[in-house]
């Protein structure tokens, strides 16, 4: 039996109350491993309802079903972990105001003491495109609470980099600063991504906050070894947190070699890994864990 040396670690995971979502698998996955998992989360206050309600209130996934999920506490991660055997607390803040991201580890360190883990995994969501939004026709018409596709401005460009880039920054270095303060010489960051970080039309902010995410990971490797932290990146493909409707999901497999859509449970099992001693000379590296999805073939 192989031991990742996770027993009573903190892991501090961000982004954790969709039940079906990567977050809370990833915190359920560490709790499994006797780790104390500890879950940040955040109740979005803009209205994401979609025209179609028929899936709101089901389980049949789809974005309204997905969004229902958003908007749930952390309550029923944190009591299925506990009904396992587990460890886990959690607490609330928007990763948009830097008072929440310095309040975060003081709430974790409450629970369960010094932090060992750091998963950011909290995203921030909305499409834009650099298109006029007088040109953009029947994609801006499919919300409810707003377009579907907005033209890029400057709250869409900021709130993408305040969640998915300069809140990762600023967690990361308060937690460096308190892995060097006490000593311990041990820390595992793993950042979650996602495939196609390098540019998506009708996506632009949102991938371009995950590619800034990239490169203070590549940065944070290279300064950080020596205190013996490593930080890597897990880039998901099409992963059903929910949102991912019968329909999707059919046109979606055939670009995927495995012929499936990912589970939580597949980043989650990376990230544990990535966390283990088994992985204690793996750093500054980006694991895409998405099937086979946009793979890039030579002709």
């Amino acid at each position: 039996m192989i031991d990742p040396g996770l027993k009573d670690k903190v892991v501090l995971v961000t982004g954790g109350n969709n039940p079906f979502g990567i977050g809370a698998a990833i915190a359920r996955a560490f709790a499994s491993q006797s780790a104390n998992s500890f879950i940040h989360f955040f109740r979005q206050e803009i209205d994401f309802r979609y025209k179609d309600q028929s899936n709101s209130h089901s389980q049949q996934p789809g974005l309204g079903f997905f969004f229902e999920q958003q908007r749930k506490t952390a309550d029923e991660v944190v009591t299925s972990i506990r009904k396992s055997g587990g460890k886990a607390e959690s607490w609330e803040g928007d990763l948009r105001n830097p008072k929440n991201v310095n309040r975060l580890f003081e709430e974790a360190e409450k629970a369960f003491g010094q932090v060992d883990i750091l998963v950011n995994n909290a995203a921030e969501y909305v499409a834009d495109t650099f298109v006029p939004s007088n040109t953009l026709g029947k994609e801006a018409e499919l919300w409810d609470g707003g377009p579907m596709v907005s033209t890029i401005d400057v709250e869409s460009h900021d709130r993408h980099f305040a969640v998915n880039a300069r809140a990762v920054a600023i967690l990361m270095s308060m937690f460096v600063r308190r892995i060097i303060e006490r000593q311990t010489n041990w820390g595992r960051i793993i950042n979650i991504s996602a495939d196609c970080a390098w540019g998506c039309p009708k996506e632009i902010s949102y991938r371009a906050s995950k590619y800034a995410l990239e490169s203070y990971s590549r940065s944070a490797a290279a300064e950080l070894g020596p205190y013996g932290i490593t930080v890597n990146v897990v880039s998901p493909g099409p992963v059903q947190s929910g949102y991912i409707s019968p329909e999707m999901e059919e046109a979606l497999i055939t670009d995927i070699p495995l012929r499936r859509v990912g589970r939580p449970e597949d980043i989650a099992n990376t990230v544990v890994f990535l966390a283990s001693e088994q992985a204690s000379w793996v750093t500054g590296q980006l694991i895409f864990v998405h099937g086979g999805h946009r793979m890039a073939l030579g002709q």
